[in-house]
């Protein structure tokens, strides 16, 4: 990437140099795509690092593309941790797939603000046409309705507000939450952080929302959750909406949605399904049991840019009100009034952002790349490989499994069959052996804590990755646990 070229300027806006540099950059990219095993998977830096190497002022002149590419090498690159790296099984993979990097490089080239139909129709148009695609695809009725944000918690967050904003006897946009009866929002302990953040965000409030406990498999407790609700209702509290998950971030555990849903209804609460990491599972059949009652959610957010190879910053949220939803946010200025305002769907009224990039292109460039049953047969590989590690673990006897594996996760931890020391110390050992690991270079996963206990997690869900990748990982993690114990 830093090969100089012949007659580049320094003018940043000279078409000629982005042509040159741009090649340059594409051909750097295919391999690094190719070659992801030539970068340690975790950053091998230390706090401040990088910017030591950076000044700490900005340039007066113009620099070269030339130096900023070499930079980016010699400072950046060393400096990342590779998420594109098959290696990669911390977290959720958010491995974007080559097309879906084109499409990403085409909206940035058009550069529009999908704020309004008018400022760009298409990308209006493209984003209801794709979204509908997928709600076919993970078999969702008509009447969800879909719009793109940038993460998870903001679609959440999204969620929460229309939920607010569906409580008939609260006038919450313009009176605010004053004086009202405090409102309850019902999460389990294993939801994501997500919903309590947009709770303290929208004037819920910590002390309000109510974390139900889980049963053995990780799934919210129906009876503790009717006993919370009713308890709230008699204190004079108003509960407003309940949110189960498929696929939460731990354990990929599933709540029976369709339980919820019917305590949803009885109680008049809002239903919002947290399918952010396992939503692309719908597609196919032979998992669509976890789903069942999602069709009956008021809300839900999934995420194409965690399991379907699309490039990070593509949320969906699914709405079956979407007139409450523009209820909630619609605040139309006349500078944005339109002449065709009431034909037309103006996205800005669905969310909190006015600005909003053309995300709708690269999923479309990604399902129409890959095909539904391209995404499927990744989709199956992956379900597979997380089985594989699972026979693994449970066929060794220093390792034992802490959780089941619905999806792609697989929860466990080292237990050496000889070992006499107390929890805390084998605590302290999955730990040396998490950093022990992850200091190879090869393998880059997490933990969680579950039941109180620290346990070792691996995510599999990178586009490249094969059962040898799962096998050097397995490997590693043995081999370093020895080694431990050696010691």
């Amino acid at each position: 990437m830093t090969d100089s070229l012949e007659n580049a300027s320094n003018d940043p806006r000279d078409i000629e140099q982005f042509r040159q540099y741009g090649h340059q950059l594409i051909d750097w990219i295919a391999d690094y795509y190719n070659h992801p095993e030539n970068y340690p998977v975790l950053s091998q830096c230390q706090p401040g690092d990088i910017q030591k190497q950076i000044p700490t002022t900005p340039p007066q002149q113009p620099e070269s593309l030339e130096k900023i590419f070499k930079d980016t090498e010699d400072i950046i690159v060393p400096g990342m941790t590779h998420w594109n790296h098959p290696g990669f099984m911390a977290y959720f993979s958010v491995s974007g797939s080559p097309t879906g990097l084109l499409g990403e490089l085409m909206a940035a080239a058009f550069n529009v603000n999908a704020m309004l139909w008018k400022t760009s129709p298409a990308a209006t148009e493209l984003e209801q046409v794709v979204l509908d695609w997928l709600r076919q695809l993970f078999g969702f009725p008509e009447s969800f309705f879909g719009v793109i944000h940038d993460s998870a918690s903001t679609s959440t967050l999204c969620a929460l507000v229309a939920a607010r904003e569906a409580i008939a006897a609260l006038d919450s946009r313009h009176e605010g939450l004053s004086g009202g009866s405090p409102l309850c929002v019902y999460i389990s302990d294993q939801t994501h952080s997500s919903v309590e953040k947009a709770a303290i965000i929208i004037g819920v409030g910590q002390k309000y929302v109510r974390t139900i406990p889980s049963n053995n498999d990780f799934r919210m407790d129906m009876v503790a959750l009717e006993a919370a609700i009713k308890a709230d209702f008699e204190a004079g509290y108003r509960p407003f909406v309940v949110v189960p998950t498929v696929g939460s971030t731990s354990t990929t555990s599933a709540d029976d949605v369709e339980a919820v849903a019917e305590l949803a209804e009885k109680y008049n609460l809002w239903l919002h399904v947290d399918a952010a990491y396992a939503g692309p599972i719908a597609m196919l059949p032979e998992m669509r049991h976890y789903f069942v009652g999602c069709e009956r959610a008021d809300s839900l957010v999934t995420n194409p840019h965690k399991w379907l190879f699309t490039q990070i910053g593509c949320s969906v949220l699914y709405c079956s009100k979407p007139d409450v939803l523009k209820r909630a946010f619609s605040l139309v200025p006349e500078y944005l009034k339109t002449q065709e305002e009431d034909e037309v769907v103006n996205y800005m009224d669905y969310g909190v952002a006015l600005g909003r990039r053309f995300n709708a292109l690269k999923l479309w460039f990604v399902i129409r790349s890959f095909g539904v049953e391209g995404i499927q047969g990744v989709l199956r590989k992956h379900l597979e490989m997380a089985q594989q590690l699972r026979s693994w673990v449970e066929g060794h006897p220093d390792f034992e499994m802490m959780a089941p594996v619905p999806f792609s996760v697989v929860c466990f931890r080292a237990k050496p069959n000889d070992w006499s020391g107390s929890d805390e110390d084998l605590d302290i050992l999955n730990d040396q052996l998490m950093h022990a690991v992850n200091q190879t270079g090869k393998v880059f996963f997490s933990h969680t804590r579950l039941k109180g206990q620290l346990t070792l997690r691996i995510a599999i869900g990178h586009l490249y990755m094969e059962i040898d990748h799962v096998k050097i990982a397995w490997k590693t993690i043995t081999s370093e646990l020895q080694s431990l114990l050696e010691k």
